[in-house]
């Protein structure tokens, strides 16, 4: 599908096979039901996932509705920002591409990350959500941290505002669980925006 890679497709399959449980389901339901929208307006379909550090769940987020975009040809401009910039997480970085994203990064303090799917790319950094690269109207802001969700009562110019509050896997940071840890997330993340393209496109 879209020429997506080998090894991400494998591990969409995968994902795809996950079970989200019905309250999961409830609190993606206002996603599933923004997509639909934008699909059966023929609207251009733009998200934003916006955390607290923009360093690791709305990284995830971003990559993984690209992903889903491109596997069910739905046209998407997905984006992430944070309440304050830090740097997108090496060990995020390091789950996307043991998932099978292309990864190709650029060293620096705050490094710019080229995200690839096979089918689409495009560059991640970590930036505040109203960073000039991020839309400024006729988004869904989806807010992947619950400080996040609290800390920032408005966001100008969204069209929806989507609380999908993830758990943070930085409190295993230079645990020996890490890994594992950052990759449940992740897999979590992937499955539930697979669940709501696919959804979205079925019946909403």
């Amino acid at each position: 599908m879209n020429n997506i890679y080998p090894e991400l497709s494998s591990k969409i399959k995968e994902l795809e096979k996950l079970s989200i449980s019905e309250e999961r389901k409830k609190v993606l339901q206002p996603l599933v039901e923004f997509i639909s929208k934008k699909i059966d307006s023929e609207d251009t379909l733009q998200l934003n996932f916006i955390c607290t550090h923009n360093s690791r769940r709305s990284q995830l987020a971003q990559a993984w509705a690209m992903a889903a975009s491109n596997y069910y040809n739905v046209p998407a401009r997905c984006f992430s920002g944070g309440t304050e910039a830090t740097a997108f997480f090496p060990q995020a970085i390091l789950t996307l591409s043991d998932s099978g994203f292309g990864i190709d990064e650029k060293p620096g303090k705050n490094p710019e990350i080229t995200v690839d799917t096979g089918a689409s790319s495009n560059t991640f950094f970590s930036k505040v959500f109203d960073d000039e690269k991020n839309p400024t109207k006729n988004f869904a802001a989806v807010m992947t941290c619950s400080h996040a969700d609290e800390n920032c009562p408005f966001i100008v110019g969204a069209e929806s505002r989507i609380p999908l509050n993830y758990e943070d896997p930085k409190s295993f940071d230079d645990t020996p669980e890490m890994a594992e840890k950052y990759m449940e997330r992740s897999d979590q993340i992937g499955s539930e925006m697979l669940y709501a393209f696919k959804k979205a496109i079925s019946n909403g």
